[in-house]
């Protein structure tokens, strides 16, 4: 079974631009289905920078049920964000380039401690990107990790309002 690791922008654009909570409950309901049944999963890391906001989307990711759905139950294997970071962007970076990257590297590392998983992001590809500006899809090319944005991952899992 494929495991669909979310980054933090799917959220917050699928709250902002296109299934607001308060107006397409549904969407959220369905994808709450997918984490309680294991398919779609967040690292701790990334859960925590979404679920700092202080809106509906916050209120949603706080709910103990949700919570404990979503967050992906395994230990970060800090060797190889460590690696991720090294070898996807760039082995020197600096304080100022790694708060640019920011919690991306927790995102590919847990896709690369497990067989079958997949990034999903809002991030395109950007190849001439260098160093602390590269994007999720070509990090992941780096490490042979899939990726996909988030409309490709509700096609493939049939997504729909009825």
């Amino acid at each position: 079974m494929t495991l669909y690791l979310l980054d933090a922008n799917v959220l917050i654009r699928a709250h902002g631009d296109y299934y607001p909570i308060d107006r397409i409950p549904q969407f959220w309901v369905w994808l709450y289905g997918r984490a309680a049944a294991g398919i779609i999963k967040m690292p701790g890391q990334i859960y925590d920078e979404v679920a700092q906001s202080i809106d509906m989307l916050g209120d949603w990711l706080h709910d103990t049920d949700v919570k404990r759905a979503l967050i992906l139950a395994e230990p970060t294997n800090p060797t190889m964000v460590q690696r991720v970071i090294e070898h996807g962007y760039a082995p020197n970076l600096n304080d100022i380039e790694i708060a640019t990257v920011g919690r991306d590297p927790f995102l590919i590392a847990a896709a690369l401690c497990g067989p079958d998983r997949v990034v999903v992001t809002r991030e395109v590809s950007r190849p001439s990107a260098q160093r602390q500006n590269r994007h999720i899809p070509d990090v992941c090319g780096t490490f042979g990790v899939a990726s996909m944005n988030d409309f490709a991952l509700y096609r493939e899992l049939q997504f729909r309002i009825e």
